[in-house]
């Protein structure tokens, strides 16, 4: 009798720890500059990562399962970039996230698509938080690549959809970063206002090196001889902080519209200068309509003395989260099947992740720099006393795309 009550003693004892030996760690190799001109906007969304992270875990997001976000350094190159891959994947990594440059995000999918292709049952996911050029989700697409972010044509159509109403802009100048993604930003920019507003004049278009201009005056120069009432740019990073401080210095008139007006170091470069003039497409900004995300906001900013702008690594471990439990499992291959189509809840609302080529679809904002109000206008950036106002919520289904992809799945 006494054997038989310590076997079920030590039994029960084992079924009450048995989901905490069971629970994994989903280990996530960040891939992006942590060193060099951009490492400032890489160290702001690693750790939005970790803090996120930190929330998803206390939260049970992906049931006793932890997320462990970890810090690779690219130094923004494609081919330090794959060396990094190696030894994430050397190191035991599934699951790798990257977006700070669209090169490097093409040179990580054509990567993860032959390792896994030679390693089957050893597959790695590619969780893309903000690589935008839209080949990675049409000619270029993966059952194994997801991005969170919308890719430049989307916010492209939501750009010049905004623009076209407003008929005191006659006169664009489009300039970017001379890669992948600033070129698809031009060529979108020139196809989407000739389609939508003819009688608008490109009179200037300029694609420079990436992280390689320290002085943007020459450009600044050539936009202000042209007569241009309008500047629009996909530059990111000390690109566009850089170019923001040039045509402060040059006292330049345009107003920008910009992708990543709000990115580290650009708040502090435009200041008092950009406000009412410089505008940003995102897919949510602090300063929404119902101020979905404040806690976060406020918890980062307390925690880092930062701003948390980089909404896709919300996304990014939500969905995670909610593919683990219904895959039950953390294996690759079958989160990658429960991500595909899901819809789930981020900041900005229900997201969807198309099944058809792994875009996420989720509405956008056009927002201008504008002083803080308390009203509005909550949360400034940088401490610079200015934050994004909104001027316009596009919903999903306007700013969504066709997509070439054709996709080949396990199986």
């Amino acid at each position: 009798m006494k054997f038989q009550l310590k076997a079920s003693v030590v039994i029960v004892a084992l079924s009450l720890i048995a989901p905490a030996v069971m629970a994994d760690t989903i280990k996530i190799a960040y891939i992006d500059p942590l060193s060099g001109p951009f490492a400032p906007v890489g160290q702001n969304i690693l750790n939005s990562y970790k803090y996120i992270a930190e929330k998803a875990n206390a939260e049970g997001w992906a049931g006793a399962n932890k997320f462990e976000v970890v810090g690779f350094d690219n130094k923004g190159s494609p081919q330090e970039s794959l060396s990094v891959l190696k030894s994430a994947i050397d190191s035991g990594f599934r699951y790798i996230t990257q977006g700070n440059g669209s090169g490097v995000g093409l040179a990580l999918l054509d990567a993860v698509n032959k390792h896994n292709e030679r390693n089957p049952g050893k597959e790695i996911v590619y969780l893309n938080h903000a690589a935008v050029d839209p080949d990675m989700t049409n000619s270029k697409c993966s059952f194994w690549h997801f991005r969170f972010d919308s890719n430049s044509d989307m916010k492209m159509e939501a750009l010049t959809t905004y623009i076209a109403k407003d008929t005191t802009i006659k006169k664009v100048y489009i300039i970017g970063q001379n890669y992948s993604f600033g070129q698809s930003v031009t060529r979108a920019a020139k196809e989407y206002l000739a389609r939508k507003r003819p009688d608008i004049q490109i009179v200037g278009d300029d694609l420079h090196p990436i992280g390689q201009v320290k002085d943007f005056s020459p450009y600044i120069a050539k936009i202000k001889a042209s007569g241009a009432d309008t500047v629009i740019t996909g530059n990111w990073g000390a690109d566009l902080a850089l170019l923001i401080k040039s045509a402060k210095d040059a006292d330049l008139k345009a107003n920008f519209f910009t992708y990543y007006g709000g990115t580290t170091g650009v708040p502090t470069a435009m200041g008092a200068s950009g406000a009412d003039r410089v505008r940003m497409v995102s897919y949510w900004v602090p300063n929404n309509e119902t101020f979905s995300g404040k806690e976060i906001v406020e918890g980062y900013k307390a925690k880092y003395k930062d701003d948390y702008y980089s909404m896709a690594t919300y996304s990014v471990l939500a969905a995670m989260g909610k593919a683990v439990k219904q895959a039950k499992s953390v294996e690759p291959l079958k989160v990658a099947l429960a991500l595909e189509g899901m819809s789930f809840k981020s900041l900005n609302g229900e997201d969807v992740m198309r099944k058809l080529d792994h875009q996420v679809q989720q509405p956008l904002y056009i927002s201008t720099w504008t002083k803080v109000n308390d009203k509005d206008v909550k949360y400034d950036q940088e401490d610079t006393g200015y934050g994004w106002k909104v001027n316009q919520k596009i919903e999903a289904f306007v700013a969504t795309q066709p997509s070439s992809c054709q996709m080949k799945r396990p199986g």
